[in-house]
C-alpha cells in the first residue's frame, strides 16, 4: 500500500486542532506530568532543523505519559519581546508588535506541522497586556517586600516599616545596600521622602547607581551575554562600561538558598556547577586598611593568612575611592586608564587573564600588621561587583597579582613556606604553613585563617565574612519594546501604580529611539504621566494646570528580556485567569515542571532568574513550591553540513575543491541549497544567480563538475547551511524527521545533520505501514500469535519502556527498526501483536499511527490507549541449549527445558547417548552445572 505521507499528516493534524486532542484538565483529582520546553523567541528566519530537537524529545515524553494515564501539561507560547523586533522597527518604522506576530504565525504553522502535542488553548506571549500584567504585579510584590535575614525569607515591606516604628535598625538582620544605622525616634520624624528613600536601601525591586554595559548605538544597558569582544552581540556596535541609575534585582539576598537548592534538583552537572561558580560562594574576612588621605580602603579576602605579604593594593576604576584617592599629578594617567578600561565588559575583564594594566594613583595605604607603606593602583582586573571592588596584593602567592608586581616593579614578600623562587613565580597552594608572618608563623592554612580573624577582630580591624561574587540583577533597559515598569516618580522617589491600573500598556510612539534629550523611547510617547488622584495616564501637564501637582512622571525604562521568562512556567497552570497570576490550588496541584528541556546557554541567566522569582513567590505565600524545574535536560545541537567554494585572490574564478593546492584561493560559504540533490557537486548556473556579485564567475572544474568542500558547523543563517524543516516534511515527512532526529544521537549530544539519512528512516515507516496491509487491502488477522511474535513484541516493550525512563531516545528507533523487520519475516498481521506496535510507536511517530489505529477500528485517537505492559513470561525461552564440556573442552550441545533444576539436568545429560559415548565405560569424577550457561563433566 502506498505510504501518502503528506495526506496522512495533514489529516491527523486537522483532527487534533478540532478536538483539542492535547488540552490539558485541570482535573485535580487525576495524577499529573508536567513537560515544558523553554521559551522559544520567535525570530523572523523561523525554524531550522536544529531548532525541533528538544521539542521533538519532550513531545515524545509527554505522549509517554499521557500512555500511562497521566494528565499532562506540554502547553507553548513565546518570549515574544526582544532586541530584533524592536531593531527592525527603527530600520523600517514597522512597529515590533507586528513583527512579533507574523513571526509566531509563521512558528506555529512550523510547529504544528511537526506535529507537536501542544496545548494550544494556554499558548502565551510575553508582549500580551494581559500577560505582562502579571509580569507588573510581580514587579510591584517585589519593590513591597525586603528580605529578613533572621527568618531567612522574603517579607511584606510592612513588616519591616514597624520594625523602623518600634526599633529603628535595632536587631535588624536584612539584605540591604548598604548598613545603616537609626532609631526609631529618628525614623518616625524623618519625611516621607526620605523614609522612601531609606526603604530602597531594603527593597527586593530597587533604584540604585550601577556600572552597565551602555551601547550607545542601540540606546541602551545589555546585559553580559548580549555582549561579546566589548561589542552588541545584536548589530556588532562599540559597548562602554558606565555608570547609571538603573533599577535592579536583589537576587543576592537569595545566594545561599540558590546554592543549597541545586542538591535537590535533577539537573545536568555541568550546569549545576556553572551556577555555583556564578554565585561564587567563598569564606575569608572583610579587612580595613587606612590611607593617607584619611579614606578607609576596605577589601574582603579569602586569604587573611597571607595578610603579611600584602605590598600594594589594587581598586576597580569604577570604585569610587578611585576619585578621592588619585592625586593631582597621577589624575590624567588615571582618567586615561579608565576610560580605556570602560571599553571592555565585566565578562571581557575576567577572562583576559594575561594582559597586565594598571595606573597608579599616587596614594599609599598601610599594612596594618606590617606597618609598611602599601602603593595604591587601579587595575581592570579588579571587579567593583565582587567584594568591595579593591584588593589587597600578595603577589608572592596569586598569580594576578604576581604579573602585576612584575610588570610595575612591587615588592614581592614570601608569607608561605615553599621551595619555589617567588621572585620569578607565584605559589598559589594551601599545603604549606606560615613563614615571615609574626604570630603565624608554623601554623598551616586553617589554623592561620582562624587565628588571624580573630586578630583582625580584637584589633577593630574588621571580621570574618562569607561572600558572592554574584551581584544584584540590573533590570531596566533602554528599550522600547518591553514591559513597562509600572512606577511613577514623586519627589524623586519611586512609587508603584495601584494594582487596579494593571497593564501598564506600552504607548504608541513616533520613534523607536532615544529622545532627543538622551532618554530612553518612551519618552518620546505623547501621553506618559500618572495623574495621581484620578489614577488614569495622561500628557505631560502644563506649567499653569491646576492638576499639575497631582501628575507626576512614569518609569521611562522597560523591564528586561529575563522578566517575562522567569515566571511563564507558573502562568501555563491557569493562563487566562484575570484575578490572579495563578489560581493555588492549580499551581499546587501541577507543582513543578516535572521535565524541562533546553539550552545550557541559559544557566546563569534564564534558570538562576526563574529559580530567584519562584523562592521569591513561594515565600510571599503565593506558591508552595520552592524549586520551580525537577528535572533539566540540556539537549545537544544539530550541525549543519557547510559547503564551500573557493575563489581565486582578486578574480572571480572559482577552482573545485581538487584542485585548490595549485592556486591562491579564498574560501567562502555558499548555500547548501546550491547543491545539486545529495552530492557535493554546486549548481554553478544557480550560484551565478544567487547573488549579484556572482552573476559573472568563473569556474575550474574537474571532471566536469565544481565539487564543493564540505565542514560540519553550527547550523546558522550566516553560514548558509539551514535546512528548513518544511522541505523535510514535504519529502518525507513530520514523522520521518522526528525518528531522524532521534536516531541521530544521543539528546544531550551534538550531531550532524545529514539529510541523506532520511532515506533509511523513510523506508522503515513504509516497511511498518505495510504491516498492516496485504497489497493494497487493509488485512488484520484475530488469530492468536505465536509464541516467536509474542517475543518479538515484548523484547520492543521492555526497550522502549527503559529507554524513555532513561530519556534514551534514539536507541528505541533502532529497536522499532528491528522488530518491524522480524514481523515482516514472520508475516505477523494478528491484531493482538499490530495493535500494541502502533501504540508503542505513537509518541515518536504519531501521525502514522493515528493512521493505523484508526484502520484497526478504533474511533478515538490512539493518544490515550494505555502504553502496553511488559509481560516477561514472553521472552523467556522454554528451552536452553548447553555446551557439554568433557575437562573443559566443548564437545556437544544438548537442548533441555530452560526449568529444570540442577540435579534434572545431570540426570538427563548423563543418560544422553553422546555422553556415553564420551565417558567409554568410566565414571566421571564431578558435574559442574551452571543453569543456562555450562555443563562441565571432569572424568
Amino acid at each position: 500500500m502506498f505510504y501518502d505521507h503528506q495526506q496522512i499528516e495533514k489529516k491527523w493534524q486537522q483532527y487534533w486542532k478540532e478536538n483539542q486532542t492535547y488540552n490539558a484538565s485541570n482535573d485535580t483529582s487525576k495524577p499529573k506530568f508536567y513537560v515544558l520546553d523553554m521559551f522559544p523567541y520567535p525570530s523572523g528566519a523561523g525554524l531550522h532543523v536544529g531548532h525541533p530537537l528538544g521539542y521533538i524529545a519532550s513531545d515524545i515524553y509527554a505522549r509517554y505519559k499521557r500512555h500511562q494515564g497521566f494528565n499532562v501539561l506540554h502547553p507553548i507560547g513565546y518570549d515574544s519581546f526582544g532586541l530584533p523586533a524592536e531593531q527592525y522597527a527603527i530600520q523600517t518604522g514597522q512597529h515590533p508588535a507586528v513583527t512579533t506576530e507574523q513571526n509566531i504565525t509563521r512558528y506555529e504553522e512550523q510547529l504544528r506541522r511537526i506535529g507537536f502535542s501542544f496545548d494550544w488553548s494556554r499558548e502565551l506571549r510575553t508582549s500580551d497586556p494581559s500577560y505582562y500584567k502579571w509580569t507588573q504585579w510581580i514587579f510591584i510584590e517585589l519593590f513591597h517586600s525586603w528580605y529578613n535575614k533572621s527568618t531567612d525569607k522574603a517579607e511584606p515591606i510592612s513588616s519591616l516599616i514597624r520594625h523602623f516604628e518600634n526599633y529603628g535598625t535595632e536587631n535588624l538582620i536584612a539584605q540591604q545596600s548598604e548598613k545603616l544605622d537609626f532609631t526609631a525616634n529618628e525614623w518616625n520624624a524623618a519625611s516621607e521622602t526620605d523614609k522612601e528613600d531609606i526603604l530602597l536601601n531594603y527593597r527586593m525591586a530597587f533604584r540604585a547607581e550601577t556600572t552597565v554595559n551602555w551601547c550607545p548605538a542601540l540606546g541602551t544597558v545589555l546585559a553580559n551575554d548580549e555582549v561579546k569582544d566589548g561589542k552588541s552581540e545584536r548589530g556588532g556596535f562599540p559597548v562602554f562600561q558606565k555608570k547609571m541609575m538603573q533599577w535592579s534585582m536583589r537576587i543576592t539576598a537569595y545566594s545561599e538558598r540558590l546554592l543549597q537548592g541545586l542538591q535537590h534538583i535533577d539537573w545536568p552537572q555541568p550546569l549545576k556547577d556553572a551556577q555555583e561558580y556564578w554565585i561564587g560562594k567563598s569564606q575569608g574576612a572583610a579587612v580595613k586598611f587606612a590611607t593617607e588621605s584619611e579614606e578607609i580602603i576596605e577589601v574582603f579576602t579569602t586569604r587573611p593568612d597571607t595578610i603579611f605579604g600584602a605590598t600594594f593594593m589594587v581598586l576597580a576604576p569604577e570604585n569610587p575611592l578611585v576619585e578621592k584617592l588619585t592625586t593631582d599629578e597621577h589624575k590624567a594617567q588615571v582618567q586615561d586608564y579608565i576610560e580605556e578600561t570602560s571599553k571592555k565588559t565585566e565578562r571581557d575583564r575576567m577572562s583576559d587573564v594575561k594582559n597586565v594594566s594598571g595606573a597608579f594613583t599616587g596614594s599609599y595605604a598601610l599594612n596594618p600588621f606590617t606597618q609598611k607603606k602599601m602603593p595604591v593602583y587601579i587595575s581592570d582586573y579588579v571587579l567593583m561587583g565582587y567584594g568591595t571592588g579593591a584588593v589587597m596584593a600578595v603577589p608572592a602567592h596569586d598569580e594576578r597579582d604576581h604579573r602585576f608586581a612584575k610588570k610595575f616593579g612591587l615588592e614581592i614578600v614570601n608569607v608561605i613556606k615553599n621551595e619555589v623562587d617567588v621572585q620569578e613565580e607565584s605559589y598559589d597552594s594551601k599545603d604549606s604553613v606560615c613563614v615571615n608572618s609574626d604570630f603565624l608563623n608554623g601554623l598551616n592554612y586553617t589554623d592561620a585563617k582562624n587565628k588571624i580573624i580573630v586578630e583582625i577582630e580584637d584589633r577593630d580591624l574588621g571580621h570574618g565574612t562569607t561572600n558572592y561574587r554574584q551581584r544584584d540583577a540590573i533590570f531596566s533597559r533602554q528599550r522600547y519594546w518591553g514591559e513597562p515598569v509600572p512606577v511613577y516618580y514623586k519627589d524623586g522617589m519611586p512609587y508603584t501604580l495601584p494594582v487596579s491600573a494593571l497593564p501598564l500598556e506600552l504607548p504608541e510612539v513616533e520613534k523607536y529611539l532615544p529622545t532627543e534629550d538622551g532618554d530612553p523611547p518612551l519618552g518620546n510617547a505623547k501621553e506618559w504621566y500618572w495623574d495621581e488622584r484620578n489614577e488614569q495616564i495622561v500628557a505631560a501637564p502644563s506649567a499653569l494646570d491646576k492638576e499639575s501637582e497631582h501628575v507626576f512622571p512614569l518609569e521611562l525604562s522597560t523591564m528586561p528580556g529575563w522578566a517575562g521568562s522567569s515566571w511563564y512556567f507558573l502562568r501555563y497552570m491557569d493562563p487566562n485567569n484575570d484575578e490572579v497570576f495563578t489560581d493555588k490550588k492549580l499551581s499546587d496541584y501541577w507543582g513543578q515542571v516535572d521535565l524541562y528541556i533546553g539550552g545550557s546557554e541559559h544557566a546563569t541567566g534564564h534558570l538562576l532568574y526563574s529559580r530567584f522569582w519562584n523562592m521569591f513567590l513561594k515565600d510571599r505565600g503565593f506558591i508552595s513550591q520552592e524549586e520551580p524545574f525537577k528535572k533539566l535536560i540540556n539537549q545537544g545541537m544539530i550541525l549543519g553540513m557547510s559547503a564551500f567554494v573557493y575563489r581565486m585572490n582578486g578574480t572571480n574564478k572559482f577552482v573545485s575543491k581538487n584542485l585548490v593546492q595549485e592556486y591562491d584561493v579564498q574560501k567562502i560559504h555558499v548555500d547548501v541549497s546550491l547543491l545539486k540533490g545529495a552530492t557535493d557537486e554546486l549548481d554553478t548556473e544557480g550560484f551565478k544567480k544567487w547573488r549579484p556579485e556572482f552573476a559573472d564567475a568563473e569556474f575550474i572544474l574537474e571532471n566536469g563538475k565544481y565539487i564543493t568542500e564540505r565542514e560540519v558547523e553550527k547550523m546558522s543563517k550566516s553560514k548558509y547551511n539551514v535546512v528548513n524543516p518544511d522541505d523535510i516534511c514535504d519529502e518525507y515527512g513530520a514523522d520521518c524527521l522526528r525518528l531522524y532526529e532521534m536516531f541521530l544521537g544521543p539528546l544531550e549530544q551534538s550531531k550532524p545533520w545529514n539529510t541523506q539519512g532520511l532515506s533509511g528512516v523513510y523506508g522503515f515507516l513504509k516497511k511498518f505501514y505495510n504491516l498492516y496491509y496485504d497489497g493494497d487491502v487493509v488485512s488484520i488477522s484475530e488469530e492468536e500469535p505465536t509464541k516467536q511474535e509474542y517475543k518479538v513484541l515484548h523484547t520492543l516493550i521492555k526497550k522502549v519502556i527503559y529507554d524513555l525512563d532513561n530519556f534514551s531516545f534514539n536507541t528505541s528507533v533502532s529497536s522499532f527498526m528491528i522488530s518491524v523487520n522480524e514481523l515482516q519475516k514472520l508475516k505477523c498481521n494478528k491484531r493482538k501483536i499490530l495493535e500494541p506496535l502502533a501504540v508503542v510507536i505513537s509518541p515518536y511517530a504519531p501521525h502514522i499511527c493515528e493512521e493505523l489505529w484508526q484502520i484497526l477500528g478504533h474511533k478515538t485517537s490512539i493518544e490515550f490507549a494505555e502504553f502496553p505492559a511488559f509481560i516477561e513470561a514472553y521472552i523467556l525461552e522454554d528451552e536452553f541449549e548447553y555446551p557439554v564440556s568433557f575437562n573443559g573442552k566443548m564437545k556437544f550441545k544438548i537442548t533441555l527445558p530452560a526449568d529444570l533444576d540442577v540435579k534434572k539436568i545431570e540426570e538427563r545429560v548423563l543418560q544422553d547417548e553422546k555422553t556415553v559415548k564420551q565417558l567409554v565405560g568410566n565414571s566421571p569424577k564431578k558435574v559442574i552445572i551452571v543453569p543456562k550457561k555450562i555443563i562441565n563433566i571432569v572424568v
